[in-house]
């Protein structure tokens, strides 16, 4: 009977343990613990740019200090997650009201090759006027990819003609350019806006 008890009292403190473990695990992982984890992964997302936009204007990361602003890579060709995501974003941008003039929503182009400045100011026509487009070389274009961490590739299709894979994660950075996490656009507009709103 003793060594029953005994047993039980074994298997529920490994079970205990295990538990703290995968929890302890779990707060690491999304930055609760360990307070230097959050600021690494942060402090490894983003970073300096120069490019143009769709009026071919020069365009910086420092154009944007003190305003949080979105960022968020595609390509004019995209069948459907990007024109999805700049209607999303226009959407939000609408519900902002006045204080859209207090944030900005980068497109950010992954085919250079097809997507110049006059490319983008058409496509975006067709969006909220706030959205800006952004392009460059590919070798600029290459550059801004990799410091967010993005993923892109060439697909080629038939006859030649080709389409892009990419990340598809909206970037919110904070009023120093710093990122702060992915922000969800696919909910209520309101819901959107006035998470944004904290950031200001």
């Amino acid at each position: 009977m003793a060594s029953r008890a005994s047993r039980l009292a074994l298997l529920a403190g490994a079970f205990s343990i295990g538990l703290l473990l995968c929890l302890g695990l779990v707060l690491v992982a999304t930055g609760r613990l360990g307070g230097g984890s959050q600021v690494a992964t942060a402090a490894a997302v983003g970073g300096p740019f120069r490019l143009v936009d769709q009026d071919g204007k020069p365009i910086s990361d420092t154009d944007f200090r003190g305003k949080p602003f979105l960022m968020f890579f595609g390509f004019t060709h995209c069948p459907d997650v990007c024109p999805t995501a700049l209607f999303e974003a226009s959407e939000l941008l609408r519900a902002l009201g006045p204080d859209a003039s207090r944030t900005a929503v980068l497109f950010v182009s992954v085919d250079p090759e097809r997507d110049t400045p006059a490319v983008l100011k058409d496509y975006l026509s067709s969006f909220e006027p706030g959205l800006r487009g952004v392009t460059g070389t590919p070798e600029e274009i290459a550059a801004v990819a990799k410091a967010f961490r993005v993923y892109y590739r060439k697909v080629p299709l038939e006859a030649g003609d080709y389409t892009m894979d990419h990340t598809a994660i909206v970037y919110l950075m904070d009023k120093q350019g710093k990122f702060v996490a992915p922000f969800n656009i696919k909910r209520a507009p309101e819901d959107a806006a006035a998470d944004l709103k904290k950031h200001f």
